[in-house]
């Protein structure tokens, strides 16, 4: 099995992960969407940065040369979370983590194919195609039943937007730092760790309900310690192998699990349009398994997997 192989193997589990959220979150509910979102990636982004500290001392240099780099993936963990919840606040489950998600691949392209000047291949424009068309289905089927009012509605699809955004703004900085030599470890305790100190100050001031109950307490501790701590390691693997654009097309799965558990366990009802949509979510699943997603422009220093080779036989935490 290849390292390709395994590192989409990763971005699935994590996508498993992530899907669990949007249920786990309707068990705390006197806690607000800012608690649980900085909750979430507040902490299992500081506990990213403590087991990266030997990394993260052996490769300051390096990472205080591209700060600037950094500092985008550290301000755009700040702010994903808090648009993220907030969208499924306002807009419902499954539209707001649909349209989060579906957004993000998209604006990770854009990125590449920008900055990085990487040529995206057919098979990445044919998955990311049909899967904005599968989120699509799967949010439509959703909106129809959302009886919510359509101004709240409306701000929680622009919401998820920006975390979308915001989204493929983290997944390809810490993927261009890896690029770039610094390890896999390095670069998630850098951009997750600045990310949770940004966040902190949002957990003091609205975190107060997370503490009100034990219920509620072990919904923020579930978020910050599987969800984000342990499926962000996994995550920051799978972008040591897969470009950021194939990263965030694949957690399109994320949703279609989303929406799964509404039905499984909080009683959502997914109409036939919803089950389409599923479809055409597993069918990307299975382009970006088995096809490269990216032609990436050459540079002088090798490929990823040569950059970020020598630093494999060290110790990655």
């Amino acid at each position: 099995m290849n390292t390709r192989t395994v590192g989409v193997g990763a971005i699935v589990v994590t996508a498993l992960l992530w899907g669990t959220t949007g249920t786990a979150a309707t068990f705390a509910p006197t806690a607000g969407p800012l608690a649980i979102g900085a909750v979430s990636l507040g902490l299992g982004g500081i506990l990213q940065a403590v087991i990266a500290v030997p990394a993260l001392r052996r490769e300051r240099f390096a990472l205080q040369r591209r700060w600037q780099v950094v500092a985008l993936g550290a301000v755009a963990v700040a702010i994903y979370p808090l648009a993220f919840y907030s969208s499924m606040h306002l807009a419902g489950v499954a539209i707001g983590s649909v349209v989060s998600l579906a957004s993000a691949p998209l604006a990770s392209g854009v990125l590449e194919r920008v900055i990085d000047r990487s040529t995206l291949s057919r098979p990445w424009m044919v998955a990311a195609a049909l899967g904005v068309i599968g989120s699509t289905l799967l949010c439509l089927s959703k909106l129809d039943g959302h009886s919510g009012a359509l101004t709240s509605t409306l701000a929680g699809i622009a919401l998820g937007l920006v975390a979308g955004i915001t989204y493929a703004g983290y997944s390809w900085a810490a993927h261009h730092l890896m690029h770039d030599g610094l390890s896999r470890a390095a670069s998630m305790g850098a951009v997750f760790g600045g990310g949770g100190l940004l966040l902190l100050p949002v957990l003091l001031l609205t975190g107060g309900p997370l503490l009100a109950s034990r219920e509620a307490f072990s919904v923020g501790a579930y978020m910050a310690l599987v969800p984000m701590f342990a499926g962000y390691v996994l995550f920051g693997y799978g972008l040591s192998q897969v470009p950021a654009s194939t990263a965030t097309t694949l957690t399109l799965i994320e949703p279609a699990v989303a929406a799964i558990l509404a039905v499984v366990i909080v009683g959502e009802q997914l109409t036939t349009l919803g089950w389409v949509g599923l479809g055409l979510i597993g069918v990307v699943l299975v382009i970006l398994a088995i096809t490269p997603t990216t032609t990436p422009r050459q540079r002088a220093s090798g490929p990823i997997t040569t950059e970020v080779s020598s630093y494999r036989r060290q110790p990655s935490r």
